[in-house]
């Protein structure tokens, strides 16, 4: 049995290959960069098993399945790649930059599940982890696509639940917020480090640690517990207040305008009484 995490060559993702090796589990780390894998394989050991996969292309997902062994079978899917590209709004984004969300936020992760989830209902077992974002469910400006796919991805978690009821496979999804110490906001800033400090300056955030010792966690509870979701914020972040847009204000001279023809309809009933 194995702990497939995509992602896994950097922030959750390698937390999360540290912490469930540390605690004897075998783990399978999926992700683009090769070097970068090889670096965990290194720190790891025999408990770690690179594996090189573009989440944002099915063909490299598939071909990476089809490459390992026949013997192995997969446990636990923590579906953790993924990614925010720019902070326009929409009418200025960049629509490859969606296009990229969209197919390794959505497609890719849904491709991955689809063909990892039949061996564990023939197995009546296995876990499904997702990485999702306080951002599929709080709205901000700029959060446009970003926000639409990890709100698909939570909707996809509880539908998960629902199509596998009675097959013993759980389905959890951990919605982290301000997380730092990734490469998170330095790609979706496109290499600005000086923005994407800034983000954090001053601030005690959410680290991978606590996002990899949740995700272990979750998977060590009892088989009969299914937890369906998980919110996490740094207790520096809370919710904000929903914005108003306010209108100018009226000019005085309508508005006295106004006041001089009330005046005088009030002026003349009551000379209808006198």
């Amino acid at each position: 049995m194995a702990i497939l995490i995509t992602g896994a060559s950097a922030g959750f993702g390698a937390a999360m290959s540290r912490a469930f090796a540390a605690a004897g589990y075998d783990v399978i780390g999926a992700a683009r960069r090769e070097d970068k894998l090889q670096e965990l394989a290194g720190e790891l050991g025999a408990r770690f098993r690179p594996l090189v996969m573009d989440m944002g292309k099915t063909e490299s997902i598939a071909a990476a399945l089809q490459s390992l062994p026949e013997d192995v079978e997969i446990d636990c899917l923590i579906n953790n790649a993924g990614l925010a590209l720019g902070l326009d709004s929409a009418d200025k984004a960049d629509f490859a930059d969606w296009e990229t969300m969209i197919q390794t936020n959505i497609v890719g992760l849904t491709f991955l599940t689809r063909r990892i989830l039949p061996q564990m209902v023939a197995r009546k077992a296995g876990y499904i982890i997702n990485i999702g974002s306080i951002a599929g469910t709080y709205p901000y400006p700029g959060g446009n696509v970003y926000g639409a796919t990890k709100a698909y991805v939570r909707q996809f978690s509880l539908n998960l639940r629902a199509d596998l009821a009675g097959t013993g496979v759980r389905v959890s999804n951990i919605e982290p917020g301000l997380c730092g110490g990734t490469e998170f906001s330095n790609v979706r800033f496109k290499g600005d480090d000086e923005r994407a400090a800034k983000l954090y300056e001053n601030v005690q955030f959410i680290r991978p640690e606590d996002i990899a010792d949740t995700a272990l966690w979750l998977y060590q509870r009892p088989a009969h517990m299914n937890v369906n979701s998980i919110e996490i914020m740094p207790v520096a972040q809370s919710f904000g207040a929903l914005p108003v847009t306010r209108e100018a204000a009226l000019p005085a001279v309508a508005e006295h305008g106004f006041e001089e023809k009330s005046t005088s309809l009030f002026s003349k009933i009551k000379s209808w009484f006198k």
